[in-house]
């Protein structure tokens, strides 16, 4: 008795090369989006717009706005709180966007190592 696989499964080397070209094109998209994710730029505000923090798709911070109501020399602590928030913030933008706009090459698959 010979066993069948179902349509689309195996197929032989013309199946398998079809495969391979097509992983090629997914890799060579992921990258590509990957290029201009790294280049995008984002501006979050966290402390009810007391700080502003603009940073790149590679999670560098390029400028940071502080207002100057939330400068108090005696609350420091409060300062600090609200400029790693407006920093976490705009970290967990980037990540989302990201993955967003991969799950989108990707059809929502999990591959180990993309992100």
């Amino acid at each position: 008795m010979k066993a069948r696989l179902p349509q689309g499964m195996g197929g032989g080397p013309g199946n398998m090369n079809s495969m391979i070209r097509q992983a090629q094109k997914m890799q060579e998209d992921m990258q590509n989006l990957q290029a201009e994710l790294d280049e995008r730029e984002y501006e979050v505000s966290a402390g009810g717009g007391a700080v502003t923090v603009k940073i790149t798709g590679r999670r560098e911070i390029l400028d940071m706005t502080i207002s100057e109501e939330i400068v108090d020399p005696d609350d420091i602590e409060t300062l600090a709180d609200i400029l790693v928030a407006a920093v976490n913030e705009a970290i967990k933008k980037v990540d989302s966007v990201n993955a967003e706009e991969m799950g989108k090459i990707t059809g929502g698959l999990g591959i180990p190592g993309l992100m």
